[in-house]
């Protein structure tokens, strides 16, 4: 049985709710009315695609992924930013799930392919991410500059 689909309007509080549990879990402070403000601008403007997961009409998780273009394959990539299901609905499936609907974007938009990154630490994404035919791709380094004026 299939239990994921893309976001409708109407899901947008339940989905700041699991937005913001998911922003927690990465130590950020709870904001749900920002959370929703984000989502909502985020679907309005069609910056990213977002599909959820559920159960008895209840969601119990989300992917979000951001269009980004690779230069020399001349192709959209995708970037699978945000994989939250809730601790009470993990183990259950909901996240691998929710990866094929990533991959069926893949495909559906002609894309060369879905990046992402996560923790080293990160033990069950680590295990998830391989089972669900993703490659360790370690042969870069990965660099990151913040502005510290926002």
């Amino acid at each position: 049985m299939k239990n994921t689909r893309k976001v409708t309007f109407e899901d947008l509080n339940q989905l700041a709710e699991l937005f913001d549990q998911y922003r927690i879990f990465y130590h950020k402070e709870s904001d749900i009315p920002s959370a929703e403000r984000f989502l909502r601008e985020r679907i309005e403007n069609q910056d990213s695609e977002i599909f959820v997961a559920e159960n008895d009409g209840q969601l119990t998780g989300f992917v979000q992924l951001y269009p980004i273009f690779s230069s020399t394959r001349m192709q959209r990539y995708w970037l699978l930013n945000d994989l939250y299901v809730n601790e009470n609905y993990r183990g259950k499936g909901y996240s691998k799930e929710l990866i094929e609907e990533a991959k069926n974007l893949c495909r559906s938009s002609n894309a060369c392919g879905i990046l992402l990154e996560t923790g080293k630490s990160n033990d069950v994404g680590n295990q998830l991410y391989p089972a669900c035919g993703f490659e360790l791709y370690d042969s870069v380094n990965f660099y990151e500059w913040t502005n510290r004026e926002n």
